[in-house]
């Protein structure tokens, strides 16, 4: 009891006092092996075992991918493209924001760099043409959530590493939860704009259609590549990562020709800051979560929420509830090293599917990415559009409510997650 009081409680404790995650968890694993005597020594270890598995090599490619792609002008041309097929629909743009960030999720697979991307494009765009801010900055880091269960997914590239399931097969177990929940928020942004009477624009010609697809091509070619060549046998999904940043720069500097030399070591530097962060959060996560489980919290707070009720679905509410709370505080690095060392025993108990509880934990971390008190793409969207964040508090509901009856189906329908995957005989 000591030892969880002293790792959960201090580190959200240090959350609360504004301490960095990363290095939250750092010092309460440090502290924890100090007290009980773990011995320092194996920290060197254990950060290396941590970070030097080769499916993590995807993680930095990937958020190089997708800065170069963004800056090579393809989340622009997407926009233009949708907003011409969408046309004259209430809340046209709205849903244009809504059906790129599920579509350039496909690219990045990071829901604060979906929200970036697409948010500093739209957002000038919806409030010159009246939307509020607030409902701007909702819909599109609601949006920009779908990033981490649509393939390919940062966020599943690390449930996969932390649980040996198959990445492949976890990238195809979320394309069908992706689009759902990217359709689900289409309805409350529709409903939404229609009460409050956002109009959309003209439907684009035939020919100004074309000329967009033509323009968008390239762009809409990427999770083709991407994906195509994962299931197609032709490359690992680390492989991919590296395929889509050469595809990037051939698109930039060749193609489109948006892309200069000064350009790319710009984006270079910002790519090694965000993987770095992501890597540094990795090691001492899995510090603290060797801890906790070396120190035997993890197994006693899976036992206490098997002890609580004997049913399957009490449970499974139970957990969902966890992982919503936390995904509301954490990133979703963080919750993966955190709670799946819980999870997973009861996981195990029920004999869950691995795969599909990955989905439906991704999915749920999905909500929490703009769901206040934190919601970091929320945070995102909001310094976009120079608001605070409890301005979107109450914008930000009908999309949370949309997303959670998705999350739902999921939950009471597996094949929805396991259907492709065993189609493409990946699971």
């Amino acid at each position: 009891m000591e030892a969880t009081l002293l790792l959960f409680g201090g580190l959200f404790l240090l959350l609360l006092l504004g301490v960095p995650i990363a290095v939250a968890l750092g010092t309460m694993a440090l502290l924890a092996m100090w007290k009980y005597e773990l011995g320092i020594f194996v920290c060197s270890a254990n950060f290396y075992s941590g970070i030097a598995k080769y499916p993590l090599l995807a993680v930095p490619f990937f958020i190089l991918a997708g800065m170069i792609l963004e800056r090579s002008g393809v989340s622009a041309r997407l926009v233009n493209l949708a907003s011409l097929i969408v046309g004259g629909i209430p809340g046209g743009i709205a849903i244009v924001a809504v059906l790129v960030c599920v579509f350039f999720g496909g690219i990045s697979g990071s829901g604060p760099a979906d929200a970036a991307a697409i948010g500093a494009v739209l957002i000038p765009e919806m409030v010159r043409k009246g939307y509020s801010k607030a409902f701007a900055a909702a819909v599109i880091a609601a949006g920009g959530s779908t990033a981490i269960i649509v393939p390919p997914s940062i966020a599943l590239i690390l449930y996969g590493v932390i649980t040996t399931t198959s990445i492949p097969a976890l990238f195809a177990g979320g394309a069908i939860p992706g689009f759902l929940a990217g359709m689900s928020l289409i309805i409350p942004a529709y409903l939404v704009s229609r009460k409050r009477g956002y109009v959309g624009e003209r439907r684009g010609s035939l020919r100004e259609i074309g000329r967009a697809f033509r323009e968008a091509f390239w762009g809409l070619l990427a999770p083709v590549v991407i994906l195509g060549g994962i299931y197609g046998g032709i490359f690992t999904a680390t492989e991919a990562a590296v395929v889509a940043v050469f595809y990037g720069l051939f698109v930039g500097m060749i193609v489109y020709r948006t892309l200069s030399l000064k350009d790319f070591y710009e984006i270079l530097v910002q790519a090694s800051l965000a993987s770095a962060v992501v890597l540094l959060i990795v090691t001492l996560a899995g510090l603290y979560s060797w801890a906790g489980s070396t120190l035997g919290v993890m197994e006693k707070m899976a036992s206490a929420i098997l002890s609580i009720s004997s049913s399957q679905i009490t449970a499974l509410i139970l957990v969902n509830f966890l992982i919503l709370i936390a995904g509301m505080f954490l990133d979703a690095i963080s919750i993966y090293y955190v709670f799946l060392p819980i999870l997973l025993p009861i996981v195990a108990h029920f004999n869950w599917d691995p795969l599909w509880f990955g989905i439906v934990m991704t999915l749920n971390l999905a909500i929490g990415q703009f769901t206040p008190p934190v919601a970091v793409n929320l945070y995102v969207t909001t310094n976009l559009a120079s608001i605070n964040l409890e301005e979107t508090s109450v914008a930000v509901i009908p999309f949370v409510l949309a997303m959670t009856i998705a999350l739902i189906l999921v939950i009471l329908f597996p094949s929805l997650s396991l259907m492709l995957p065993k189609i493409l005989n990946l699971y």
